[in-house]
């Protein structure tokens, strides 16, 4: 028997960073939307825990116990008091080491597949409990949709969205730590006062209304000029955008992939052709949202 769970990839509408905790953390008021780029997880019982990935950069994704989808499947094994004995399959379709919670989806999709393989029956709020022990994003790839994550981003509130929202996702030629992306955050801001995260109360609204013209005015990501700093080529794919009508353009999350919100599907498409002839990219997808979480398919 198997289980096959698919969950999406999330952009980041707003991302405000505030200073760095005495833990290393940041206090985040992050806007997640959850759109159609999709990882597959399929958990089969196995004699022992391994892990196999198939798709675009497959070869970057790790294949022992820091991926987080076995993080997942050991984490809920250990708090149902059995062996972690499966095959996790991942069909990688969300870009790697992208900004886009690729890891995250993984680790979400393999703890609703291994809790469905095995039957343990866990509520929703012990799944939610073991995500964010998992990392920052997880919890919101097992939930989808929208949400504001407050502390490291992994308290969730869900958010109504009036819409759908359409958007192009412009892929860099390499990837970018997290980790060094928020590093460079700090070191950016030595020096001067960095404020609370806040969530736009005019970003929440505009989706709400579903109104791509008003969300394009509030997008924000404070992460930006460190991603820039770190990978200043992406200024040129943000550039391009722009110059093809897209009316917001951001570094997705931590980045490096890049994200222009277009008013409709068509609007989409005429950004994705001409990112895909301005050579300032790797590849080119387009996506809506948003999308419910962690599936089971």
């Amino acid at each position: 028997m198997s289980v096959t769970v698919r969950v999406p990839a999330k952009v980041n509408v707003q991302l405000a960073v505030g200073a760095a905790r005495p833990d290393g953390f940041h206090d985040l008021a992050n806007v997640f939307l959850a759109v159609g780029l999709y990882d597959e997880v399929t958990v089969t019982a196995a004699d022992e825990l391994r892990i196999t990935c198939t798709g675009p950069d497959a070869g970057q994704v790790p294949l022992d116990r820091t991926n987080l989808a076995a993080r997942a499947a050991l984490a809920l094994a250990e708090r149902y008091g059995r062996e972690a004995d499966v095959h996790l399959h991942i069909a990688k379709d969300i870009p790697v080491a992208g900004g886009m919670a690729g890891g995250s989806a993984d680790g979400a999709g393999a703890l609703l597949a291994c809790d469905a393989l095995w039957g343990t029956g866990a509520s929703r709020e012990e799944l939610l409990d073991i995500c964010a022990e998992l990392g920052s994003d997880v919890p919101f790839s097992l939930v989808g949709g929208a949400a504001l994550g407050t502390g490291r981003g992994e308290q969730l509130t869900e958010l109504e969205v009036g819409g759908t929202f359409h958007w192009v996702f412009a892929m860099a030629s390499r990837g970018l730590s997290t980790p060094a992306v928020f590093r460079e955050f700090d070191r950016l801001g030595e020096g001067r006062d960095i404020p609370e995260p806040v969530a736009s109360r005019e970003l929440i609204d505009a989706l709400a209304k579903g109104d791509a013209d008003a969300l394009a005015a509030t997008v924000s990501n404070d992460l930006q000029p460190a991603a820039l700093s770190l990978f200043p080529e992406l200024a040129d794919t943000l550039a391009a955008g722009r110059a093809a009508g897209a009316p917001a353009t951001l570094v997705s999350g931590s980045g490096p992939t890049t994200a222009f919100l277009a008013r409709d599907a068509e609007g989409a498409e005429a950004v994705a052709d001409a990112l895909r002839a301005s050579g300032t990219c790797r590849a080119v997808r387009t996506a809506s949202g948003p999308v419910p979480g962690a599936t089971v398919i």
